[in-house]
């Protein structure tokens, strides 16, 4: 299972370049899964992104399903999370939880759990690591673009850092990368400089191996030019209606327009160096635009700077910049570029891998690009051109002059592309590489068994699990009549509890409140899981939450932090460690998962109450365990109704399961209250969640609250 949500995804006419979203991530995962389903050795790949309703977009990206190879092998699977309208990346955060409640009802809808899941870029790294927690498969994780570095780059350009934050959301997306690096198993990267220089700046100290599998190219689409065909190329004359010389050479750039694409910079390099103008045309394909106005913010500033710079260095008939082009024309507009002896340029701030690099060079053009990441190693196999700083404007100039003043230079240069493409960058190559990597992963994982246990689990066909202090306990009239509903409710509703308690506080507490015995016991801040009234321990939970769970790493680190004191050992568990928070000295939780991952201790940090502080391993938490539950017995998580009234009951409510926040609740809760799936109740405790129960119809039909 490969996960990319953001952008626009489908198998065919993509729409690289029309927003900062849409770009070569989408091809480099469409290609992959293309490629592995050709192998024998796989079964199926499905590719689960964002399914989307919006009069804007095509209505390709609503449909649930699309093929991607004749064999059937190989499809997109678009998951309706969030909002039915387009979303850019930075505003899928609060909907992620829910994307993963639903890719667990496809895995059950397709009746068998993938051996992998690889999720790519920091949003679906988020999600993917929690659904392979949920179902104990390994996790696999490609960064793409890491937050660290982007941050950096712009730093360096002096912008100022507050503003980028909130532009590009950095705060999460760190956190999300953090995380997955947490959860990985495997780490595939494009080249050696991301993980010495990229992935090296991140917290990272886990076990988890890091591959480098360059990506591949489609040479059946990327070849050189022939002289027939590049002369009967349509898009030419898109081109040529530009130039006042269109004999000259080609220096082309294809990006989407994005400042940190630095389209701005070269337009600058040409226009002040002193020949260029009349050694070659430059020519831009910088997505796709009808009227400026239409475009995206951070695109329509990309344009309105790059048409200012046209006209100031009045380069009106050197510059090419068309305002329309398909997928269909980039192989042409690469051999149109090689055909006229023209070089292909990426000045990119920073660059990951550069896929049009490759399709360039399969195509017979030179390359001048960014001294950084991909373009480093490509040319170092290719030897097909030449590095550039992107900040050096007279360094650019002169690397393009130099490079279109040698013809035989040039043609060697050609050459060594073509060769050096077929040696190192073919998908068929790249995959295989990829399944030996994948295959390691899969022999030794093992398979968590799914035995049914004697309980109403099997039956049920709805569950309601509540916290217990301050939700189903405090209220006596509430919890006298919500008693009275669940005994009423009969076998179709399975009811459990999810607490901070150990097993044995919780078991005596409600004996105390006259609590009928769950179906399902969570305890130790969803630690622990339990079944039925022997309290039968669910033998598969502990194994998987030993997963880089380093106990005394975390005892060792918190000890230097003032203002925490150790809980009573009665309160310690194998996975849990509980400490006293002093509220006149409240923790900085940013400052705590920065020690932590530091030291190699891979957990969750749960803060509640403003006075407990739990650690758990980094697959336990309660919301982690209600899935868990709900996905080993069958039952959907839209069909299950969560109760609960402070901060460590904020994974729990959050997702698309139906949630209840009582009455009585903390104010840590007060940022759910915009969700559509989380209703606060006005009663208090218990009558908080028969509220819940009749807003829902919980016991009727159900009602489900959906998205505008």
């Amino acid at each position: 299972m490969h996960i990319s949500l953001h952008g626009l995804v489908r198998g065919t006419e993509l729409e690289l370049g029309r927003d900062a979203d849409t770009g070569g991530q989408i091809q480099y995962v469409l290609e992959l899964v293309r490629a592995l389903a050709g192998h024998d050795n796989v079964a199926r790949v499905d590719l689960l992104t964002r399914r989307i309703h919006d009069r804007r977009i095509a209505p390709d990206y609503a449909e649930p399903q699309e093929p991607l190879d004749a064999a059937g092998k190989a499809r997109i699977v678009r998951i309706p999370f969030g909002p039915r309208r387009y979303l850019r990346k930075e505003k899928l955060w609060p909907y992620l939880d829910c994307f993963v409640d639903l890719a667990l009802r496809h895995v059950r809808d397709v009746g068998r759990v993938p051996d992998v899941i690889h999720a790519h870029y920091a949003d679906a790294g988020l999600a993917g690591a929690r659904l392979a927690a949920l179902l104990g498969v390994p996790f696999v994780f490609t960064g793409h673009s890491l937050g660290r570095e982007k941050r950096r780059r712009l730093l360096d350009q002096g912008q100022d850092a507050a503003t980028i934050d909130e532009r590009y959301a950095f705060g999460p997306r760190i956190e999300a990368e953090e995380r997955s690096l947490d959860m990985a198993s495997l780490i595939i990267a494009s080249t050696q400089q991301e993980v010495e220089q990229q992935y090296a700046q991140y917290a990272r100290r886990s076990g988890a191996r890091i591959a480098v599998v360059p990506p591949g190219v489609d040479l059946s689409r990327f070849h050189p030019p022939s002289r027939s065909r590049s002369h009967k190329s349509a898009y030419r004359a898109t081109v040529e209606r530009f130039l006042r010389h269109p004999s000259r050479p080609w220096i082309l750039a294809l990006a989407r327009a994005d400042e940190r694409k630095n389209l701005a910079s070269l337009l600058r390099a040409y226009g002040e160096h002193p020949s260029l103008r009349t050694q070659a045309n430059l020519v831009l394909i910088a997505g796709n635009r009808e009227h400026l106005a239409q475009l995206d913010r951070g695109a329509r500033t990309v344009w309105r700077e790059l048409i200012e710079l046209i006209d100031d260095y009045d380069l009106y008939g050197h510059v090419a910049y068309p305002k329309q082009h398909s997928p269909d024309d980039v192989p042409d507009l690469y051999r149109l570029a090689a055909a006229s002896g023209g070089v292909f340029v990426n000045p990119a701030l920073t660059e990951p891998f550069g896929l049009t690099l490759i399709e360039a060079a399969a195509s017979g053009l030179p390359l001048i690009a960014t001294d950084d990441g991909g373009p480093q190693e490509i040319l170092r196999h290719c030897r097909n051109g030449r590095l550039i700083d992107p900040l050096d404007i007279e360094g650019i100039g002169t690397t393009l002059a130099t490079a279109l003043s040698d013809r035989a230079r040039w043609k060697r240069w050609a050459q060594r592309g073509l060769r050096g493409v077929a040696q190192h960058y073919t998908w068929h190559g790249h995959a295989t590489q990829y399944l030996r990597e994948l295959e390691r992963l899969v022999a030794r994982n093992r398979r968590r068994p799914r035995s049914p246990r004697k309980s109403r689990l099997p039956t049920a066909d709805r569950m309601l699990i509540c916290d217990i202090d301050n939700t189903l306990l405090g209220n006596p009239e509430g919890l006298k009549r919500l008693i009275a509903t669940l005994h009423q409710a009969g076998d179709q509703l399975a009811f459990g509890i999810a607490t901070g308690r150990r097993l044995d506080s919780a078991v005596r507490v409600l004996k105390e409140w006259d609590v009928p015995a769950p179906d399902v016991l969570i305890t130790a801040v969803g630690s622990e899981i339990h079944y039925g009234p022997t309290q039968t321990e669910d033998d598969e939970w502990p194994r998987h939450l030993d997963f880089r769970w380093d106990r005394q790493s975390v005892l060792d680190t918190l000890a230097e932090v003032p203002g925490l004191r150790l809980q009573p050992g009665s309160e310690q568990r194998a996975h849990k460690i509980s400490y006293f928070a002093d509220p006149q000295r409240p923790p900085d939780l940013d400052d705590l998962r920065r020690r932590l991952r530091e030291r190699g201790a891979h957990v969750n940090v749960i803060y509640s109450h403003d006075a407990y502080l739990d650690i758990l391993p980094i697959r336990a938490s309660k919301g982690l365990a209600v899935r868990f539950v709900a996905d080993r017995w069958g039952i959907d998580i839209d069909r299950v109704l969560v109760a609960g009234d402070s901060g460590n009951d904020t994974e729990m409510l959050s997702g698309h399961s139906l949630a209840v926040v009582v009455g009585n609740y903390s104010h840590e809760l007060e940022h759910l209250r915009q969700r559509k799936r989380v209703y606060f109740a006005s009663g208090h405790c218990a009558a908080g969640v028969l509220e819940g129960i009749e807003h829902y119809d919980f016991l009727g039909t159900i009602r489900q609250p959906q998205y505008d």
